[in-house]
């Protein structure tokens, strides 16, 4: 029986694009907290952090730059009063500002901690046992700790070369996932959604050649990524991906590490799709129920089925002064809104949330 020492370095270095290190310790540094170290010996992962604090830095702006600025955009100026020259200047469709907060929001600790999660990382720290006590390794900020660990020691291993840390800190970070402009389909992050409600863990890993070469595979437990006709030479990247025992692998191409794992996400998921595999939104609540309501309600607003609910109040009292609530509960974009009468304002509001649960889980059988 294999254990998680052994499938320690194998996995990590799939999960962070089938990267591998040069120098193994360094991957085992970046899961080491100070307190394993205090009662061990050795070093522990914090300037990896530091590190790779930086690096993510990098990975961000460049992603964004990418996505907003990478514009050259030509103009003419003046030089003088007899003749123009023609200029490239940088262009970006965002300010300074929104592209700050579009970084900030990439590199926060929430958008860190839940990538540690969808990696499967965590559960191979190394730390104290007071720690382990403690659940520490639950922790978002100690997730966020790992993920700058691993980056810093990439960086490190790879000799700060640039097409690696950007090839690995995309992968991990998936920024698509984390910033969606509506223009396309975030496959990854909704194969990291579909996998999260079966309690598994994605698989991707990445094969020595590209699409022209996957022509001649035909392995009959594989799906392969079908691409429309035209010059694929550039589909020099190939990824594979594994959902569930017994499930078909799933194989996808593309121009770099983080096209190809787009491209076999899209597959993967309109296969599911195809095959009504998916989730819809009976599956996210178990029990509808009158207690729960109001949470249920906010939890399949949040999963991005509605906009979030909204409750206007109006208190009256009846002829022996005793307070009478009237609660709405209103969702934009929906022309229906239910209300409930009562003299609980709490159990009014989630009579009121009821109904219009109700509502929602009966319109989507329709």
């Amino acid at each position: 029986m294999k254990t998680q020492h052994d499938i320690f370095q194998p996995m990590v270095q799939q999960q962070i694009g089938g990267y591998k290190f040069k120098k193994p310790m360094l991957l085992r540094q970046a899961f080491v907290r100070r307190s394993f170290t205090a009662e061990n010996g050795g070093e522990n992962n914090e300037v990896l952090e530091f590190i790779g604090d930086k690096v993510l830095d990098m990975v961000a702006v460049r992603y964004l730059s990418e996505k907003y600025a990478k514009e050259w955009y030509a103009e003419f100026k003046i030089q003088d009063a007899f003749r123009t020259d023609k200029v490239q200047e940088y262009k970006s469709e965002l300010s300074e500002g929104d592209l700050s907060k579009l970084k900030q929001k990439l590199v926060e600790k929430k958008t860190l901690s839940r990538r540690i999660d969808e990696l499967g990382l965590a559960q191979f720290l190394l730390m104290g046992e007071g720690d382990k006590k403690n659940h520490v390794a639950e922790s978002d900020s100690v997730k966020e700790d790992l993920f700058e660990a691993i980056l810093g020691a990439v960086a490190l291993d790879c000799n700060w070369n640039f097409e690696t840390i950007i090839s690995v800190g995309e992968i991990m970070l998936s920024p698509d996932s984390v910033i969606s402009d509506g223009e396309m389909t975030d496959y990854v992050g909704l194969i990291y959604e579909w996998d999260a409600r079966k309690k598994t863990i994605p698989l991707f890993w990445y094969p020595d050649y590209g699409y022209s070469a996957a022509l001649y595979l035909h392995d009959p437990n594989v799906i392969y990524q079908t691409l429309p006709n035209g010059n694929l030479s550039s589909w020099n990247y190939t990824c594979r991906l594994k959902l569930l025992d017994g499930m078909r692998i799933f194989e996808g191409y593309g121009s770099s590490k983080h096209e190809a794992r787009k491209s076999v996400c899209e597959t993967a998921y309109k296969y599911l799709e195809e095959r009504g595999m998916l989730y819809d939104i009976h599956d996210e609540i178990e029990n509808p129920n009158f207690e729960d309501s109001i949470n249920q309600l906010e939890i399949l607003a949040r999963r991005g089925y509605f906009n979030i609910p909204e409750y206007t109040f109006d208190e009256s009292h009846d002829e022996n002064g005793n307070p009478i609530w009237h609660v709405e509960c209103h969702i934009d974009g929906m022309k229906n809104y239910f209300s409930a009468d009562g003299s609980s304002k709490r159990n009014t509001k989630k009579d009121a949330a009821f109904k219009m649960l109700n509502y929602v889980l009966d319109l989507d059988e329709a």
